[in-house]
């Protein structure tokens, strides 16, 4: 299974960018039923979860992107999506995808997004 993330970039304070991660190799039924989620690492800080969504749509956010962040599946492609709007200096770091089911947990590569002032 590998999990591919795309989407990241360099934007300004107040821009947006949508990210993606795909499941290659993961067979549908397996990502459906997964909690899957982003998390980012900020340059010198500890990777903290951005936002997540379980099996059955329920979402949860970091309080700092309530209302600025949406998390989205698509099962049958087996990806999922974090838009970001209103980005902010703070927002900076390397976002990574994570799926669990059970006891596997698998990690996409990360993408790196900087957001200048």
């Amino acid at each position: 299974v590998q999990l591919q993330a795309s989407g990241g970039g360099s934007v300004q304070a107040g821009g947006s960018l949508k990210l993606s991660c795909a499941a290659r190799g993961m067979i549908r039924s397996t990502f459906t039923a997964s909690r899957r989620g982003w998390y980012r690492q900020a340059p010198g800080k500890q990777r903290e979860l951005v936002a997540e969504v379980t099996s059955d749509g329920m979402t949860n956010y970091q309080d700092s992107v309530k209302g600025r962040f949406t998390i989205s599946k698509d099962n049958s492609k087996k990806t999922v999506y974090l838009q970001m709007l209103s980005l902010e200096p703070e927002d900076t770091g390397v976002y990574m995808c994570n799926v669990k089911i059970g006891s596997r947990d698998y990690w996409g590569q990360g993408t790196l997004v900087t957001v200048s002032s």
